[in-house]
């Protein structure tokens, strides 16, 4: 079903299928194998405008609508997880901070090369101490000398570090505490005392990189600081709610690979004197799967129109989140079941869609998290 997308719409999505289908479905074995960067990819979407989709085209972006982007993440899940998350957390995150509360001047020197696809960016909220909480856990402090921030401070868990020519930092600019005590700054990757250290070894995901970054007096312009001073968390948490609908759309791709490998492997695969899709016991599985991909489809594509009528939408991304990803986990452990021996093969790519999966029920808020903000706005309502 075409869900009532424009006909730009179903443009936008036959031009990703295709490129996926030809250079990201094909290296996505590779990729997790050997924990490879998917450069090749990544360099190619830079001209077709896939880098800066959704940013507007006055500062070099495509333009294009949420529902678009959703379309994205969704067509490079279904290719390659550590592709997709690479350019959701470029897009959605790092530029969407950018695009959402960075001065003109930030848009001009970051926002341009980003959405050209001249470098990739990164938001590095995550410290040691400071995951879900993030108002209380931040400790790294930026103190303003002179003309200058000077920043300290480890983070971990920064989506694209080694790649990005910047990275945007929630760091504490008042020592006092509270709700008003964190700001967003811009820090170019080559600024001096910033030490991006090497890729984490992770579950899966294996060639999107991840890594702890330290800042030992970093100076930037106090003019890189990407919004209001002390507006910081609110931004991130308005920013984090744009990225729970690309990390949602990312899953119902991971699901959809799956499935569609699932359908395959049970038209090929013999059993008890014929294919095992004879087997209801098969169909049921593969009925339940397919159910579950359209209705969190649809949750992901609504939540995508509603942030492009400029409603509220925090509610529904975070349903659309937390649907979508435990969604992808059932899909993914039921595919491992369909291909059976098989499934827990590398040589197969239902286990590595399963591995890249599971983070998407932690990053940008976990399972837990997505249920505390949904029952807030219900009580609240």
């Amino acid at each position: 079903m075409d869900f009532n997308l424009t006909e730009e719409q179903k443009l936008i999505r036959q031009m990703i299928r295709d490129f996926v289908e030809k250079e990201v479905k094909p290296r996505a074995a590779e990729v997790d194998r050997e924990h490879k960067f998917p450069r090749e990819s990544i360099e190619k979407m830079g001209p077709l405008g896939l880098l800066g989709l959704n940013i507007p085209e006055e500062w070099d972006g495509a333009g294009a609508d949420m529902v678009s982007t959703a379309i994205l993440y969704e067509e490079l899940g279904r290719g390659c997880g550590s592709t997709a998350l690479t350019v959701e957390a470029h897009l959605s995150l790092a530029c969407a901070s950018l695009n959402l509360f960075g001065s003109d001047m930030l848009k001009d020197r970051f926002l341009r090369p980003l959405a050209r696809g001249e470098m990739l960016g990164a938001l590095s909220l995550t410290e040691p101490g400071a995951g879900s909480d993030l108002k209380g856990g931040v400790r790294t402090k930026a103190e303003k000398v002179g003309n200058e921030w000077v920043i300290n401070g480890s983070k971990m868990w920064t989506t694209n570090a080694s790649v990005a020519g910047v990275i945007v930092f929630l760091v504490r600019t008042d020592p006092g505490g509270g709700s008003h005590s964190l700001s967003q700054i811009a820090v170019p990757t080559d600024a001096p005392g910033l030490h991006i250290h090497p890729a984490e070894r992770k579950m899966g995901l294996h060639g999107c990189k991840t890594h702890a970054v330290t800042l030992e007096d970093v100076r930037v312009p106090l003019d890189y600081l990407v919004g209001e001073e002390g507006r910081g968390l609110q931004q991130t948490l308005t920013v984090l709610d744009g990225g729970r609908i690309g990390i949602a759309a990312l899953s119902v791709g991971l699901a959809q690979a799956a499935f569609e490998e699932s359908v395959k492997y049970a038209k090929e695969r013999h059993a008890f004197g014929g294919p095992i899709a004879d087997l209801q016991a098969i169909q049921f599985k593969l009925a339940d799967m397919s159910a579950m991909i359209d209705i969190a489809r649809w949750a992901v594509y609504r939540a995508a129109w509603i942030k492009d009528q400029g409603r509220p939408y925090s509610q529904v991304a975070a349903h659309a989140k937390l649907f979508a990803t435990e969604m992808a986990d059932k899909v993914c452990y039921e595919a491992i079941q369909i291909h059976g021996g098989y499934g827990y093969s590398a040589e197969f790519p239902v286990e590595r869609i399963y591995r890249d999966n599971r983070l998407m029920l932690i990053g940008e808020g976990t399972s837990e998290i997505n249920r505390l903000v949904i029952a807030r706005h219900v009580l609240r309502d």
